[in-house]
């Protein structure tokens, strides 16, 4: 190559890096940061570094290209997907061996029983809302990846534990079994979640279990659910398939969501609500529990005739924001008269993070609730329970 070419290959190369920067540069009109980050902590200079990174076209363009090649040579996504049949996605965490199983599940067994206790002492009833795995309301979707053995019972043997402590928990797997055969979409194609239909189905049947065990006191209220608007859904699973915005037209499409609100059907002054000291029924759970989108807490507010006060957390599972509920001013001050635990059963057999709780009375909790477990698994009635819960929960 002449010194002429040589530079003239410089200089387009240099044009084309100053044009695909500039090109970048585009992305900070509109740009901000959080108010805690600023020039001096660095945090401001690391917000920047990152934003500029992952906006760069040739960062975008590879990226696009290798997941292509994954998603259509192999038909796979990145770690935290399964690609299913008929664009329909999964989550891996519903699939996947879990390292040191059988240690999580006897622990987070008996941090659920050390709860009850924890509550009963103070007069509160608990409720187990168990979410069924997605997997098992729609395996006619999957494709040759199979659940580990791991996750074959999880469903039912939840149940029989918690029946072992007297924990209500009512089954939400054989209504939504039921409403899916209906013509009713409970789980969302692309997302972890349950569409608004499968949260107001889990909401008639822990109001039906809560009513037969522990009548709620108050008056009734009547609130009423109506229908927003109905728009398309980009599911949290597609981000596990990072194809836009060269191959969007190999995604698989975003889905309609009706949008729902519930509200009280109509006021009668003070007396319409329940006083500020008193809480009738509170909620701790996941993004089940915690995303608007799905209307669960409207759905129960409706079916139990009472107000919800919602405790849950998007992106911690379900133990950290029961830990935190429990530390809680509010759980001190205002205690409701029962606590619904919304907990999916995909997390029953991990190590789930219990954040900035006291890791000594996290242990005092798991060691109150393993006495009562290791005598509750050797009587007569728990092994009943076992045997009896529906098989369907094995499908």
């Amino acid at each position: 190559m002449t010194r002429s070419l040589r530079v003239l290959y410089i200089g387009l190369f240099m044009v084309l890096l100053l044009a695909l920067g500039a090109w970048s540069l585009r992305s900070f009109f509109g740009f901000s940061t959080n108010a805690d980050a600023t020039v001096l902590n660095g945090r401001w200079t690391k917000a920047v570094e990152t934003h500029y990174d992952d906006e760069f076209p040739i960062k975008r363009v590879g990226t696009n290209l290798w997941a292509a090649l994954d998603y259509k040579l192999f038909n796979e996504g990145r770690p935290g997907v399964v690609l299913g049949r008929d664009h329909w996605l999964y989550s891996d965490e519903e699939f996947n061996p879990i390292v040191n199983e059988d240690q999580n599940l006897q622990g987070n067994y008996a941090l659920v029983e050390g709860v009850r206790q924890k509550l009963k002492a103070q007069g509160i009833q608990l409720v187990m809302a168990i979410v069924p795995a997605k997997v098992r309301l729609y395996p006619e979707h999957v494709g040759e990846v199979k659940p580990a053995s791991i996750h074959a019972n999880l469903y039912q043997d939840f149940h029989a534990r918690v029946a072992a402590d007297n924990i209500p928990a009512p089954d939400l797997l054989g209504p939504l079994q039921q409403g899916k055969l209906s013509g009713k979409q409970v789980f969302l194609r692309t997302d972890t979640h349950w569409t608004p239909d499968g949260a107001e189905i889990a909401a008639k049947q822990l109001a039906k279990a809560i009513s037969e065990k522990t009548p709620l006191s108050g008056e009734p209220q009547r609130f009423v659910t109506e229908a927003e608007n109905t728009a398309p859904h980009k599911g949290d699973l597609r981000l596990f398939l990072p194809l836009d915005p060269l191959f969007e037209n190999l995604m698989p499409p975003k889905e309609p969501l009706e949008k729902r609100v519930t509200h009280l059907a109509e006021s009668k002054g003070d007396d319409a609500l329940f006083t500020d000291s008193e809480t009738p029924v509170a909620l701790v759970g996941t993004s089940y529990s915690a995303n608007p989108n799905w209307n669960f807490v409207g759905a129960l507010k409706q079916a139990l005739h009472s107000d919800v006060i919602n405790y849950s957390e998007d992106g911690h599972g379900p133990i950290l924001p029961m830990l935190s509920y429990l530390k809680s001013d509010d759980f001190k001050n205002s205690p409701p008269q029962v606590l619904i635990w919304e907990f999916p059963e995909r997390y029953l057999p991990v190590n789930n993070e219990i954040g900035d709780a006291d890791p000594q009375w996290v242990a005092q909790l798991k060691q109150a609730g393993s006495r009562q477990q290791n005598m509750a698994m050797n009587t007569p009635a728990f092994k009943h329970q076992k045997s009896e819960t529906p098989d369907r929960a094995q499908n």
